[in-house]
């Protein structure tokens, strides 16, 4: 790691740390950051209304952001690397519509919201909800896998990987069109995507599994690496590529699925925080991508809470309306810059 590479991550280090403060004060009622601080050192007062904000809403909420920005940033860097497409992330690859499948055949089967199944069935619902979410991803991105060992050819992958999704989505339609009228808002609700539903109880599940996927990522910077100069080159560099393969379309799988699950199907943020990172380091090297795009990730999905929460009003955005207006301009500059290369080569 360059000098220059260690600044950049330790700036983004403190930039973190500042976004996550202000998400703790900023929201429909403002907490003073010296509120902020005495909150989180356990200094407030008894039953003080500030401190009851910043422990029981926006601590979680904002920790939820922070773990969802991250796995997203990380399962998109993924599959960037393993399709060896700039556009590839969950959502474009039908993970995310996967997840929601599995989400979809466990919450509309059971009579409940995606949020409230936790909260009537406790850990388990929340597990079950996580594993048919997984199981989902993994089978829509399984298949397109398969697909891309055969066609070479990375805009027909990504293609079919939307057309996957697409059909996928559409089950899902009819799953809800069939269902109970009194379950759409909730489910509606779901779509929109949110980082509010996961609570501190919620949280002791979704924090490790969001961490388990960032370190399966983490172990296997050294392959991912040798795969960006193509297979032949890594298979001679001893990686076996398929064991690659499999892991890292575990570990994409585990933080897509589980991110859907507990926060809704949140777009552009697994596309768009790679390519920052790229852009911000200069470099392709995973072993300096994956804390910067864990960080980045973080950073992102904080500042889209914040302006979905539209601070000093009670109104709030739809998180997935932010998302797409944070990350479209980052896939027009990604597809430009692609065109600029094809028309000078």
């Amino acid at each position: 790691m360059t000098k220059r590479e260690a600044a950049i991550l330790a700036g983004l280090i403190v930039v973190l740390a500042a976004v996550f403060l202000l998400s703790l004060a900023l929201g429909s009622t403002a907490v003073p950051l010296g509120r902020v601080m005495m909150a989180l050192a356990g200094r407030s007062p008894e039953r003080d209304a500030a401190t009851i904000i910043v422990e029981t809403i926006r601590l979680p909420r904002s920790l939820t952001a922070i773990l969802a920005g991250a796995s997203l940033g990380v399962a998109g860097l993924q599959m960037q690397t393993l399709f060896r497409n700039p556009l590839a992330d969950p959502f474009a690859l039908g993970v995310t519509s996967g997840a929601s499948l599995g989400v979809a055949l466990v919450v509309l089967g059971s009579g409940y919201g995606p949020a409230a199944v936790g909260d009537a069935l406790g850990v388990r619902g929340d597990a079950l909800v996580i594993a048919a979410a997984i199981a989902g991803a993994a089978a829509v991105l399984g298949l397109v896998l398969m697909v891309s060992v055969r066609i070479q050819n990375p805009t027909t992958v990504l293609i079919l990987g939307l057309m996957f999704g697409y059909a996928v989505s559409a089950v899902v339609t009819v799953l809800v069109g069939a269902s109970q009228p009194e379950r759409l808002p909730q489910w509606v609700q779901w779509g929109l995507g949110s980082f509010s539903g996961v609570t501190w109880q919620r949280l002791r599940l979704f924090g490790p599994v969001s961490l388990a996927g960032v370190l399966i990522a983490a172990s296997t910077t050294k392959q991912l690496n040798a795969l960006l100069l193509g297979e032949n080159y890594a298979r001679s560099m001893g990686v076996a590529v398929k064991g690659v393969r499999v892991l890292t379309m575990l570990g994409a799988s585990i933080l897509g699925a589980v991110v859907t699950a507990f926060c809704g199907p949140i777009s552009f943020l697994g596309i768009a925080v790679p390519h920052l990172c790229r852009g911000l380091l200069g470099t392709s090297d995973h072993r300096v991508l994956v804390p910067a795009v864990v960080m980045m990730g973080g950073v992102l999905a904080l500042l889209a809470q914040i302006v979905s929460l539209s601070p000093g009003s009670a109104g709030v955005l739809p998180l997935n309306a932010v998302t797409s207006l944070m990350g479209a301009p980052v896939v027009a500059v990604v597809l430009l810059r692609s065109r600029r290369g094809a028309l000078a080569g």
